[in-house]
């Protein structure tokens, strides 16, 4: 099944993205009410991977601090004045569309959008053992950062905060 394509994210496309995130991060639970904040707050790094009218994939990504990692499951409230780094909140495809590149594709065109924004950073929470998928994507785990240690904990065991620069 190759009959889908990335788009902007709309609120009624809320009940899809949950069904994806429980599928895809069975341990890490988030209500509903996560991904809508993250839509009003930031729209332009809201995405879904649809086919016809079936969510296969969503990315969420805003505007954030460095190592500023939220708690999982938690409103963020409001987004930062001025941020050098994006967090990449989620990327989530269900089952049927992996395989065919397009979580590749929709890296890539956060990554050209936030350039010509001035952003100088991707960061992420990698979980389920998605450090090597990360790497491939040009990302790098982030160590030795005590700090980074304790904000982990919430997202699991072999939880790793990455960056890629822009």
């Amino acid at each position: 099944m190759t009959d889908f394509h990335w788009r902007p994210m709309r609120e009624s496309d809320l009940d899809g993205v949950a069904v994806v995130a429980s599928i895809a991060f069975p341990g890490h639970f988030e209500e509903q009410a996560c991904f809508a904040e993250r839509l009003a707050l930031f729209p332009g790094g809201c995405f879904v991977l649809a086919a016809h009218d079936r969510i296969l994939g969503y990315l969420i990504a805003y505007p954030w601090a460095p190592a500023a990692i939220p708690p999982l499951n938690s409103l963020l409230g409001c987004l930062p004045a001025t941020a050098e780094a994006v967090y990449l909140h989620d990327l989530a495809l269900h089952p049927d569309a992996r395989g065919h590149g397009a979580a590749r594709l929709m890296i890539e065109r956060l990554a050209g959008s936030l350039r010509s924004l001035g952003t100088r950073r991707i960061a992420l929470v990698a979980v389920n053992a998605s450090v090597p998928f990360w790497q491939k994507m040009g990302f790098a785990p982030v160590r030795d950062d005590p700090s980074l240690t304790a904000k982990l904990q919430s997202y699991g065991g072999d939880a790793t905060y990455m960056t890629r620069p822009l």
